[in-house]
């Protein structure tokens, strides 16, 4: 690879950085073509971005954007790929899918949200975040909820209350 291809694979890289908020770090290492393949499927179909790429020039690339991606680059050994998603939980949940059937991808690291997990040890608790349509729905949820609960007391208030009115008249 030329110098001029290096710089730009770094360009693109670190425009890729700038623009997602959602960046996972995984060894995929040691999967056969055919796991290779499932495992870039699975990754289409839950809308992730996969990309195999040289430690030196992702590292290259963080230092060169505007975020701050703390202790990432310290990770970069070994093979890495890059998933980057749109949902914050998309690219956990597909590693871990795919890890029911074979002990790879290994999660190094994670950057959501200007937040950084480091460490496979982090894959349960990346997966149980929810999304910003989960947490709107749960909101709504709780907005909702009061005024149901107020509804239902006056509806079964009336109901009450004319039974009491009706229950006394008859007396």
């Amino acid at each position: 690879m030329t110098r001029e291809e290096k710089s730009q694979v770094i360009e693109v890289l670190t425009s890729q950085l700038t623009e997602g908020n959602i960046i996972y770090l995984a060894d995929i290492s040691g999967l056969n073509a055919l796991d290779t393949s499932n495992l870039r499927r699975a990754c289409f179909k839950a809308n992730v971005k996969l990309a195999v790429v040289k430690n030196t020039l992702l590292e290259k690339a963080m230092a060169k954007s505007d975020k701050d991606f703390g202790e990432l680059p310290e990770v970069l050994k070994g093979n890495t790929s890059l998933m980057f998603s749109e949902t914050g939980n998309a690219p956990a949940r597909v590693i871990k899918e795919f890890r029911k059937k074979s002990d790879k991808p290994v999660l190094k690291g994670a950057y959501i949200e200007e937040a950084i997990y480091v460490g496979d040890d982090q894959l349960d608790t990346l997966v149980n975040i929810k999304s910003k349509e989960e947490l709107i729905g749960d909101i709504i949820g709780l907005l909702q909820s009061p005024a149901k609960n107020v509804i239902s007391a006056l509806q079964s208030g009336g109901s009450k209350l004319s039974g009491i009115l009706k229950t006394l008249s008859e007396k």
